[in-house]
């Protein structure tokens, strides 16, 4: 009879779990209800404090309905509920809820009080909260953490903290609350509850008084109450349409009172009626760090991952038009992002969704379908959401007089996203040079009495600005303060986050090295056989990033030095390194791929395409390489069929996800990986084992679009789907490089891992910000050569070092803060005019040079300088027919573009040695060799360059391709054939 007792009791329980997380308050009630083991309160405690009152509700539930039951386990959990204060919840379990009209009317009460809290703080929150505890609206504990909370955060957050208790009441509590507001001459809040102006609140005082009344008599609400429906939605939609609930969420004027009483940060998913019907809704801090830009200052944001910046860069882009527009002023925003696939995110699921139909919003990138002027976009809408590129290429344009372009005076306030990179040689920091050399003139003109150039508004946005390196405090300063210099920044806000603060767990897992690495040791021994041939001594161990370092630094000064036994040799030890590097990382069969795959590519490289009796040379070197592997090939192959042979790394990778996959309802995760071929081969391996597909695992991978890799590059469009199918769910364990880092905005994302990759601090905070939902972890798995927990300490040791460096800037002096960027600021002047002038200077010697460029492989002379024609400002060709003559073309498997005017399907290599040149591009229908200069030797004035690897590294202006000429040159070429 006690166990079905029981059993109906768990069942009342379990049943109104929704209605007691909203009316629980987890600590006050742990205080009173001591049946609990001390281990499970400190983990509920923990779990309050880490996620939330309604997360630890949850929890607290379990642990009271987990069987075996006591004997008066039941009523001792009610005593402990209303000891706590929480006696409406107490009459739930009891079987003591209101009737339904009752329950109802006191739902539209506490979602009154919901819609208007951000008018409701306004109040003597101290006197209010006495008057409340008189009266019997709060207890003693509420009191007491109101009072608290006041001290600490002060009266808005007190008042939060005060309408959050109040409403957790039984039925009636209302009027009592409108008798307070009166007799603590709250007029005008009271003139908000009732609707009445404040001339008439006694009158509305006595209406809701008389709902109240009704609602205890179980009577239906008179119509036109402050408690009916009608009211509270036209309260929330029309009167007050940038109002926000008090627990922070966009009310959408729905009769259902939301379950939880957690302050959340309203979700892209929760929009509902179109993007004109949501509202930006800030919370304290988010409040408080956007003051000085609402002032019209520059300030850089500097908030954790997932605190919402950018929520707090809408908001402030709308003030600001709403401001000119006030002002009958135009406004332009400009939002300035560092990635392709930010643009579309910013724009979708933030500024389009917030802004528009009120402004006109339009995104602009690479990838964009939006083919118009970027000058026009501008002129035509309100806020444009852009890559930071195509900015500074049409503020150039303005600048040269070429095209039309942009002017920084045409815009009034730019956003710049991931802020931190505005550092020298950055696109962000070319167009704040502009900026701040444009201040600087103006303070010329403003002692000249001329009118001075206006300038926008610079709104910074970062979760980490980093230390740059710097080991001792004031270095770490000064690399912030030329952030904030750079950025024009009058201050660098921070704030605290409070309860809503994520900090994901974090584990760290050492692998044990292997027992026995006999695939490792073949790669091994075929390295020191190459050191022997070249006659090389090798100052680290095998495999490990200083070896990388040298074998790189001896290749490029081969080259240059012609010698090709070295230059050729430290290239095949480069990729064993990289083979040696993936068998401690991924499959050995994966590195084995990759090692047979890149010698049966140099051999391919021997052969003419039409496979024609072998015409291209093959040195000594050479045949020597490719019979060193091909005599160890066979062997190679027979080891990677031993699994026992394995990293162990990976088998705890695996371990990992399966316990993540296993142990959530919903998991989804990131695994971070050095390099493009160990995602690809990471996320095979995925698919391929059985294992992942028992559990749900539905893994892809997300790799970078620059082609500086043998890897084939990922297009924006293939990248766009991948993070729209993980986002979405179809996808929910992504494989990423870092090109995933920063900016990833998942909310769902609950696991990070990061798999032997730990680079600087600042990728460490994105990396782990990544992981945004509640109970998020965050693992570090040790790969061998990796020195992740050495370079995880330092990055620990960086960020300590870093908010302390904020938080000293933050005290500054007003006078001192400005001439410390003062000085930053003219110093980066002086050194942008030096460097523009040595660029000069240098530009115009290197147009008269002797220019000359030798194939990288044999040495062979190529063409000059005088060959090369550009299209576009971006492709150099060279079509001259001595050029022609020299390379074969052989077909581009791996990339197959499609763009504007040309298509690039074809290789073009040299005859003597097979070194690939470039590429063929069909540029309107011709023909054109496109030149990569990282396959050659470049020579100027007799005098090799060691390293060029792109073209803007050579300050040669080189002339527009002539697409008339060549193409007339073309069709009679084409004439004399036919004849």
């Amino acid at each position: 009879m006690a166990s079905d007792k029981d059993d109906i009791n768990v069942r009342l329980i379990e049943y109104y779990g929704p209605r007691l997380r909203r009316l629980v308050v987890v600590d006050q009630v742990l205080d009173h209800y001591l049946e609990l083991e001390p281990d499970v309160k400190e983990q509920i405690r923990q779990k309050h404090a880490a996620v939330g009152n309604s997360a630890a509700v949850d929890l607290l539930i379990s642990a009271v309905i987990k069987k075996p039951h006591k004997p008066g386990w039941f009523r001792t959990f009610v005593d402990a509920l209303t000891h706590a204060g929480c006696v409406f919840a107490a009459d739930y379990i009891q079987v003591k809820a209101p009737e339904p009209e009752v329950e109802a009317e006191n739902d539209y009460c506490v979602n009154l009080i919901q819609l208007l809290s951000p008018k409701l703080m306004d109040m003597n929150t101290d006197v209010v909260c006495d008057h409340c505890f008189s009266e019997g609206l709060i207890t003693q504990a509420d009191s007491e953490l109101i009072k608290t909370t006041t001290a600490n955060k002060g009266p808005l957050g007190g008042a939060r903290e005060l309408l959050s208790s109040i409403v957790r009441g039984r039925p009636g509590w209302f009027s009592t609350f409108l008798k307070v507001l009166r007799e603590t001459e709250h007029a005008h809040l009271l003139s908000e509850l009732t609707g009445e102006s404040s001339d008439c609140c006694m009158k509305g005082e006595k209406q809701c008084s008389l709902a109240d009344e009704e609602m205890e008599t179980d009577a239906p609400a008179a119509a036109g109450s402050c408690n009916s429906p009608e009211y509270t939605v036209i309260s929330s939609t029309e009167e007050h349409p940038q109002e926000a609930d008090l627990y922070g969420a966009a009310s959408s004027g729905t009769k259902q009172m939301p379950e939880s009483m957690e302050i959340s940060q309203p979700e892209p998913e929760a929009a509902a009626g179109g993007p004109e019907k949501d509202k930006i809704v800030l919370r304290d801090y988010q409040e408080e760090v956007a003051k000085p830009a609402l002032e019209g200052k520059n300030i850089i944001i500097c908030l954790p991952t997932g605190s919402g910046k950018t929520r707090v860069a809408v908001y402030i882009t709308k003030k600001h038009l709403d401001h000119r527009r006030a002002e009958r002023r135009s406004g332009k925003v400009v939002v300035l992002v560092n990635k392709v696939p930010l643009v579309e995110q910013h724009y979708s699921e933030e500024f389009c969704r917030f802004l528009k139909p009120a402004y006109k919003v339009e995104r602009v990138s690479g990838d964009c379908q939006l083919k118009i002027s970027f000058t026009e976009i501008v002129k035509n809408n309100d806020v444009i959401v852009c890559t930071a590129q195509i900015l500074e290429n049409f503020l150039e344009r303005s600048n040269t007089g070429e095209d039309e372009g942009v002017n920084l005076s045409d815009l009034t306030l730019i956003v710049i996203d991931e802020c931190h990179h505005t550092q020298k040689g950055g696109v962000y920091n070319h167009i704040m040079m502009r900026y701040l050399k444009q201040k600087h003139k103006n303070r010329l003109l403003k002692k000249e009495q001329k009118e001075p150039v206006p300038l926008p508004q610079i709104l910074g946005l970062t979760a980490s600005p980093g230390v740059g390196g710097a080991t001792k405090m004031a270095k770490a300063e000064d690399h912030i303060l030329r952030i904030c210099a750079n950025l024009d920044a009058y201050k660098i806000m921070t704030g605290d986050l409070g309860q809503h603060k994520k900090e994901p767990r974090k584990n760290c897992k050492t692998i044990e090295d292997r027992k026995e690495d006999p695939f490792g040791d073949v790669i091994k021994n075929i390295m020191n056989a190459i050191h022997t041939h070249a006659e090389l001594n090798p100052t680290s161990d095998l495999g490990s990033q200083t070896y990388e370092q040298w074998v790189v630094q001896k290749e490029r000064l081969a080259a240059t030095e012609e010698n090709q036994k070295v230059r050729v040799c430290a290239e095949h030890l480069r990729q064993y390194s990289e083979g040696l590097n993936l068998s401690n990382t991924i499959r050995m069969r994966d590195a084995f791929n990759f090692l047979n795959k890149y010698n049966e590519e140099e051999i391919k490289k021997k052969r003419t395409p039409d496979e024609e009796e072998q015409k291209i040379k093959i040195t000594d070197t050479e045949r020597f390489l490719f019979n060193l592997f091909n005599e160890k090939k066979e062997e190679l192959k027979r080891l990677t069929e031993h699994p026992e042979y394995e990293n162990k790394s990976l088998s705890q990778l695996r371990s990992i996800v399966l316990q993540e996959f296993t142990s959530r309802d919903k998991a989804r995760g990131i695994i971070f990986t050095k390099t493009r071929r160990s995602a690809i081969a990471l996320s095979q391996w995925i698919q391929e084992n059985s294992k992942f597909d028992d559990v749900g695992v539905k893994a892809a991978y997300v790799i970078g679009g620059g082609d500086q890799s043998n890897v084939k590059p990922m297009t924006t469009a293939e990248q766009r789907d991948v993070l729209t199918k993980f986002r979405d769910g179809e996808v929910n364990l992504l494989i990423a490089t870092t090109v995933a880092e920063e900016g990833l905005d998942i909310a769902a994302c609950n696991l990070v891992i990061r798999y032997g990759l730990v680079t600087n601090e600042i990728a460490m905070i994105q990396a782990r910000g990544r992981g945004r939902a509640e109970d998020s972890s965050y693992t570090l798995v040790e790969v061998k050569n990796s020195g992740v927990f050495e370079k995880e300490s330092v990055n620990e040791y960086r960020i300590t070092m870093m908010d302390k460096a904020i938080e000293k800037i933050r005290a500054l002096d007003r006078g001192e803060y400005e001439k410390r960027i003062t000085d930053f600021q003219l110093q980066a002047i002086m050194e942008n005019r030096v460097r523009m002038t040595k660029k000069k200077q240098k530009s115009m010697q290197e147009q008269k040079g002797d220019v000359k460029f030798s194939c990288r492989s044999c040495s062979k002379h190529v063409c000059t300088g005088e060959d090369i024609q550009i299209i576009e400002n971006m492709h150099r060709v060279n079509v001259t027919p001595e050029f022609c003559k020299l390379f074969i073309k052989r077909e581009n498997t791996t990339l197959q573009e499609r763009l504007l005017d040309y298509e690039t399907n074809f290789f073009i290599a040299c005859k003597e040695c097979g070194q690939r040149w470039g590429s063929m591009m069909i540029f309107r229908g011709i023909d054109v060799p496109c030149l990569h200069v990282k396959n050659f030797v470049v020579t100027f004035n007799e005098k090799k360059i060691s390293k060029c690897t792109k073209w803007n590294e050579l300050n040669i202006k080189f002339p527009a391709f002539d697409y008339a000429e060549h193409a007339r040159q073309v069709v009679d070429n084409s004439d004399e054939d036919d004849d």
